[in-house]
């Protein structure tokens, strides 16, 4: 019943330096108390998925539920926009500009959105995924 505090997680050198740091606890705490603390079981889940021996669709499973950001299932608009501000960092001149953010989530949608309902479902996250073969080695899934 013992649980590690999220504060804790985040001094993880290789947590400390990844964008989606908040995220990764999110998703892979059980809490019920809604602070992102884990289990040794939550903990062990989160290692082995970053694990070089994770499947890709466990890595891309994962990979999407970190990027779903309101957790509805889909990733929309909003959720590109903070996924792209993640990667690219807040500062001001790292920040894109509303016309760049627009174009880049419109690429983004034009190259995943199979079904053409402006989001992206996990099912076209896959198929995306699986035409890089690089996605096992990105940042965002290591440890």
């Amino acid at each position: 019943s013992a649980r590690v505090p999220k504060s804790q997680i985040l001094t993880l050198p290789e947590l400390r330096a990844n964008p989606f740091q908040h995220r990764i606890c999110r998703v892979f705490s059980t809490s019920d108390d809604g602070d992102d603390s884990m289990s040794f079981e939550d903990f062990l889940d989160m290692l082995s998925v970053f694990s070089d021996s994770a499947t890709s669709d466990i890595k891309s499973h994962y990979a999407f539920r970190i990027f779903d950001f309101d957790d509805d299932g889909t990733l929309d608009r909003k959720d590109l926009e903070k996924l792209v501000n993640c990667l690219t960092g807040q500062g001001e001149e790292s920040r894109l500009s509303n016309a760049e953010m627009e174009q880049l989530i419109q690429n983004i949608l034009e190259e995943s959105d199979i079904d053409k309902d402006g989001t992206i479902n996990l099912s076209e996250f896959q198929h995306v995924v699986s035409r890089s073969p690089d996605f096992a080695r990105y940042r965002v899934l290591q440890l």
